[in-house]
This record gives structure tokens, C-alpha cells and sequence, in this order.
């Protein structure tokens, strides 16, 4: 056993009678090929095996151990954890036998073998201590987030149930996930959370690819998400067709000149890049440049699908890439910071045509 593991353990006190929990020894554990024995090894194996879980899990004066289905073993206090769950305070508050056969023990402590990998239940048992002890654990993933969601509901955390949905609008987790965030936080029927997930789906196309929690919502629940994407697909092709938010914005040619091919203080149109002539983006009656038409083209396509301000930025960032790639003495210089201001005030506008649509489903 390594030095910093046996530094921890408790002394024992001659005539104390060690707490035994046999009725918890297998009532946890519920994997089917692994059992509460696959971690008890000789004293020499032992040694080489054992992994210490980071503090406050390796407590002296805890009184139970919890390990995990990878082996880690959680010193812990029964107070902390019956105050967090009614399941643990019906758990711990059952008789003792004492000295039963088919209890382990370490340490003079009842060892209980739990389902949940020691990322999980570390994760799971920093939301049951006391904030003054173990800080709320980092969900930056939505893997770890389903994982301690299921570990509060199996042991009956509610508050820290609704806790752990909260990470569900982290944008780390929001935004490479949201329609799995999207169907874990309808199931759990947490408004706001849901709400904020459908906006974040609408970066995605309108018929989403299969996901496994798509079998925690009802065939209801996708009908109003894909009626709210329709919707806001609808407002947003609107505002493409009418582009008086741009004309209005700029004032007149001469407030975006660089549309037009201008060099810098000029008043005429040198059309460098050639000219666009779709009848749908032509500002104020002038022909713009030809790649802005094509970026608008391109734009208003991905809109119908993805009907979403992230979406105008990322066919910008592929334009000014084309444009730059393409050498044109006045554009290539100048694209990046035009379209870029160009391109924040379209996903603006698309934000805005969308907030007013609201997702219809009860709560």
C-alpha cells in the first residue's frame, strides 16, 4: 500500500467494535460481470493496485468506503451523504449486524461496492458535500453530465438532480450536443434549459440524425422542436428577401462602398471582382461584387436548414477566405474587416427574426 494511501488511515481504538453495513454489500453493485470481489486482491497485489481518489475522498475519520466499479475507493461520511439523499438516510439508518461474515471491511470501515466509475462518483459526491468542502464538479461534457445525472437519480438527489440539468446550457456541452441536451432536459422538464437547447438546435439541419436520447422525449416533444424550426426557418427567409435592414443600416452606397468594389475615397464603382446579378441581392438597385452575391446565395441556402447567426459566420469565414485566396488588389485586404462587420450585423438580424418564435410545448 502506497505511503500516501496509509497515511490516511484511521487508527484504530482498542475495544471499539467495527461498523458493519452487510446488508450493503451487494445492494449497490448491479453490473453484470463485475461483483465486490473483483477488488479484493492479496496484501501484496493490493499494494500495487490500489488508487487513492483526490480529497475529500481520502479523509481519515470517514466512516464508510464506497468503491467504485473501477477500483477507487471513496472515504466518505455517512452524515454528508444522508443529509444530500433520502435514500442514503434510509440506507445508513438501517440495523447494523454486527460482525457479519459477508461484509468487507478496511480499515475498520464497511467497504460498499458501487455501479458508477470513480470519475462519476467522485463528480456525483462533490455535489453531496458541504460547498465549504468539495467544490460542484467541472460537466464540461455531456458524457459526464448523463453520467451523474443517472447516479442522482438512482440514489435520489432531486435537488441535485435539477443541479446537474443546469450543465445542460454549459456552451461547452450546449454547443456540441444540443439536441441530446435538448431531450435530457425536456424529459426532466426543466424549461429554461430546454428552451435554451432547442434555440442552440437550429445550428443543426431540421431532420436530425438518430441519437440515443431521442427516446427520452415523445413524438409531441420532436413535433413542437421541429415546428419551432420550421418557424424560425421561415422568419429568417423572410428578412433574406427584404434586405431594408441593410439599406437602413448603411445609409446609402457610399456607407459600404467596399460592396460595390470602391477603393478607398472613392465615389465610383470599379466592379474588380466582377459584378453579381441576382435580382434578390442588389442593394439600393446597384449590382454588388460577384463574390458577395455568391456568399449571399450560399447563406440564404444554409438559413433554410440552419437557421441560426452562427450559420452567416461560418459561410463569412469561407468567403473571406475565397476572396483573400483569389489576389484582388482592393478586396483581398479589406474583405476580412467588412465582411466581418457585415456578416455580425446579418447574424444579428437573424437572432432577432427568431426571438419572438416561441417553442410551444407544456411544462
Amino acid at each position: 500500500m502506497n505511503a500516501e494511501c496509509s497515511a490516511l488511515r484511521p487508527n484504530k481504538q482498542p475495544g471499539t467494535r467495527p461498523v458493519r453495513f452487510s446488508y450493503l454489500s451487494q445492494s449497490l453493485y448491479h453490473h453484470p460481470t463485475r461483483t465486490s470481489h473483483n477488488f479484493q486482491t492479496s496484501p501484496d497485489h493490493e499494494s500495487q493496485m490500489e488508487m487513492c481518489p483526490s480529497a475529500p475522498f481520502d479523509h481519515a475519520k470517514a466512516d464508510v468506503i464506497l468503491r467504485s466499479a473501477d477500483g477507487v475507493e471513496f472515504r466518505v461520511f455517512t452524515l454528508f451523504l444522508s443529509l444530500a439523499s433520502p435514500f442514503f438516510e434510509t440506507l445508513f439508518g438501517l440495523p447494523q449486524t454486527p460482525g457479519a461474515a459477508d461484509q468487507e471491511m478496511k480499515d475498520g470501515l464497511a467497504v460498499i461496492a458501487v455501479s458508477e466509475d470513480s470519475k462519476t462518483l467522485d463528480g456525483f459526491l462533490r455535489f453531496c458535500y458541504p460547498s465549504t468542502l468539495a467544490e460542484d464538479p467541472s460537466l464540461d461534457n455531456l458524457t459526464d453530465v448523463l453520467s451523474v445525472l443517472a447516479a442522482a437519480r438512482k440514489y435520489s438527489l432531486d435537488l441535485i438532480e435539477r443541479k446537474v440539468c443546469q450543465a445542460l446550457v454549459n456552451p461547452k456541452v450546449l454547443q456540441k450536443e444540443p439536441l441530446r441536451c435538448f431531450a435530457v432536459a425536456r424529459n426532466a422538464r426543466l424549461k429554461h434549459e430546454t428552451i435554451i437547447a432547442a434555440r442552440c438546435t437550429l445550428q443543426q439541419p431540421l431532420i436530425p440524425a438518430w441519437f440515443a436520447e431521442i427516446e427520452l422525449i415523445t413524438a409531441s416533444d420532436l413535433l413542437a422542436l421541429l415546428t419551432y424550426h420550421k418557424k424560425c426557418s421561415t422568419a429568417v427567409q423572410a428578412l433574406m428577401k427584404d434586405l431594408t435592414w441593410m439599406t437602413d443600416h448603411y445609409g446609402s452606397q457610399g456607407g459600404c462602398g467596399w460592396l460595390f468594389g470602391r477603393a478607398n475615397n472613392s465615389h465610383y464603382n470599379q466592379n474588380c471582382c466582377g459584378q453579381g446579378t441576382d435580382v434578390r441581392f442588389m442593394p439600393w438597385g446597384a449590382y454588388p461584387l460577384a463574390w458577395w452575391t455568391k456568399s449571399m446565395q450560399e447563406v440564404c441556402e444554409s438559413l433554410i436548414d440552419r437557421p441560426s447567426g452562427d450559420t452567416v459566420r461560418t459561410v463569412a469565414d469561407r468567403t473571406i477566405q475565397e476572396v483573400r485566396s483569389a489576389g484582388c488588389s482592393i478586396c483581398s485586404g479589406r474583405v476580412k474587416e467588412c465582411m466581418t462587420e457585415f456578416n455580425n450585423l446579418l447574424a444579428r438580424k437573424v437572432e432577432e427574426a427568431c426571438a419572438p418564435i416561441e417553442l410551444e410545448m407544456d411544462f
